[in-house]
């Protein structure tokens, strides 16, 4: 292995090891490599209650209901997000879009 190969794999590892997330940064635990970290929640017990009532339903664990959700909410900003830029985008060029929809008004007249 030449030296260069050798440091950037030591800078990699490196990188890995700093990579923590912050809150077990923090508490200064070391986290699993697997692909799910366990963590702590807060509910109140109204809350609690529908949530296990909805799994239940739902036939799914409380852990399932609440990924599953925690998903979905992330999704939908994500959309929603992507919705607003989009809309900006098109409002940041009507004025082009306009222009070109005008100096095109004849060639679309010529298919009538």
């Amino acid at each position: 292995m030449t030296s260069a190969v050798k440091a950037r794999t030591n800078r990699k590892s490196r990188e890995m090891e700093t990579s923590m997330p912050i809150a077990a940064a923090r508490k200064g635990r070391l986290v699993r490599s697997g692909k799910k970290e366990r963590i702590l929640v807060e509910f109140s017990e109204s809350l609690l209650k529908r949530t296990d009532e909805a799994a239940s339903r739902m036939e799914k664990n409380r852990s399932d209901l609440i990924r599953t959700a925690v998903e979905k909410l992330l999704e939908m900003e994500e959309k929603q997000r992507f919705e607003q830029e989009l809309a900006s985008a098109y409002a940041a060029n009507a004025k082009l879009s306009l222009q070109l929809a005008e100096e095109f008004a004849v060639v679309d007249r010529e298919g009538i």
